[in-house]
């Protein structure tokens, strides 16, 4: 048996392992990694620690401590009453313009997971306190970072121009950023329908919710119930307990209460600093946001106690894990000779609608700007027979490998499951899942459908 084939069953066995046991798959993911690299590829220990993904667990755990702090002194909160102040309440409003503030950053150059990073833990608050569907705040971060990611200054936009003008195929800047940004415009419009945009737009405003008092204690205790279930778990949640007190509601629904003390003051300011050192000078947003936590730890050391039992070592672990499985198998050839077989069809139409599933798949797992710089090389030959349009092919395999990154093993799935509130974090990594797996069935079907089999786009 190959070590490519072997390497794919092992995968599976490792999935089917951790759904019948207690284990965690991050762990399972490890062991596999070293069994099947070592015993099946030959491969050295230095070279399989290599793929262990360290930017990533730093962003992890850097972001979930900044954001445990937040939480721990009020600053989330703070932040929640205020950006409901700003909608004038209106419930409904929240989740498009979460959707549209991650779309906005992510299309001026932003990388997604630095966006995510950023509006995720926030977006929650606004879950937890106002009985918003986790998955549904959450999929709008995910879906908004997807929906500007490929527009001409933005770093997906920028390696996908950049792969087609050194094969020499054609490209359109324009094709690729709208057609991204209409599939996953398309998918949030179904998340929120799906997931309790209905019971919002019923819901109003918080002017005109009937004793307002009750559902901010009912929103507060099911956190604390949540977050209690976790705990006993193993998996406690990252945001912490606790939500906004019947005044703040109150003074939600009025305007007022939004006075910051000093110590929210500070910490808003290292939020407003992590944002700047990220989008602006581009620092990594893990390393940044670690300093920031340090800096506020340092400066209140009783209010911050517990901050670090609170990151979500559980996730870290699992993600973290999967990742360094799949970039064994990179290492090893999988994903090339899972490539090649496709190719190898000579079914133009067919070999497309492949190559996208083989986008989508692996970019669930791994990283959209590595397997989009393999890809788009790899369907070269294909478009070079003139039978499929280029724009239409390399903007329907961009999208097939981008709307995925829902998974919660890619990255940005991963900081929506490590940060989530309002919602227990293994049943919410559940829901993630299994909404991932249908994206991964209809995205790329829906893209190749919509932009290659028509052969409308040259």
């Amino acid at each position: 048996m190959s070590a490519e084939l072997l390497s794919i069953l092992a995968l599976i066995v490792m999935f089917v392992v951790a759904t019948l046991f207690p284990v965690n798959l991050g762990a399972l993911a490890l062991v596999g990694a070293f069994l099947v690299g070592t015993l099946a590829a030959g491969m050295e220990t230095d070279q399989i620690l290599d793929a262990f993904p360290g930017s990533l667990f730093v962003i992890l755990v850097g972001v979930t401590l900044l954001f445990a702090i937040a939480t721990n002194n009020g600053t989330v909160d703070w932040l929640v009453r205020a950006a409901v102040h700003l909608v004038r309440g209106r419930l409904a409003a929240i989740p498009p313009v979460v959707f549209v503030i991650s779309a906005l950053l992510t299309a001026v150059g932003a990388p997604a997971p630095a966006v995510a990073a950023i509006l995720a833990p926030i977006a929650f608050g606004f879950a937890a306190e106002y009985r918003i569907h986790a998955l549904l705040i959450g999929l709008m971060v995910a879906h908004g970072t997807q929906a500007g990611a490929f527009s001409p200054i933005s770093v997906l936009g920028g390696i996908v121009n950049g792969v087609t003008d050194e094969a020499n195929l054609p490209g359109n800047n324009l094709v690729l950023f709208l057609s991204s940004f209409a599939f996953n415009t398309a998918a949030a419009a179904i998340v929120f329908f799906v997931f309790g945009g209905r019971d919002l737009l019923r819901r109003g405003s918080l002017e005109s919710l009937p004793g307002t008092t009750a559902p901010s204690e009912s929103a507060s205790s099911g956190a604390a119930s949540s977050e209690t279930a976790s705990s006993e778990a193993g998996t406690e949640s990252t945001s912490g307990g606790g939500g906004v007190s019947t005044a703040t509601t109150q003074d939600t629904a009025t305007g007022g209460g939004l006075r910051l003390t000093p110590h929210q003051a500070l910490t808003l300011t290292g939020i407003v600093g992590l944002c700047v050192a990220v989008l602006a000078f581009k620092l990594d947003v893990g390393l940044t946001a670690v300093t920031v936590a340090v800096i506020l730890s340092l400066t209140s050391p009783k209010t911050n106690k517990g901050a670090v039992e609170r990151v979500a070592w559980p996730t870290v672990l699992l993600i973290c894990g999967v990742v360094t499985y799949v970039g064994v198998l990179q290492e090893i050839g999988t994903v090339d000779h899972v490539g090649s077989a496709v190719a190898a069809i000579g079914i133009p139409l067919l070999v497309a609608l492949l190559i996208c599933y083989v986008g989508g798949v692996v970019s669930a797992f791994a990283s959209t700007v590595g397997i989009l710089g393999a890809l788009v090389p790899l369907a070269v030959p294909l478009l070079s027979q003139g039978s499929l349009g280029p724009i239409a092919m390399i903007a329907a395999l961009s999208v097939s490998s981008a709307i995925v990154d829902v998974s919660p093993f890619s990255t940005t799935g991963a900081l929506l499951v490590a940060n989530v509130r309002g919602m227990a974090r293994d049943d919410f990594y559940r829901k993630l899942l299994a909404y991932g797996a249908v994206v991964v069935l209809v995205g790329p079907v829906a893209a190749w459908a919509v932009l290659v089999a028509p052969g409308w786009l040259g």
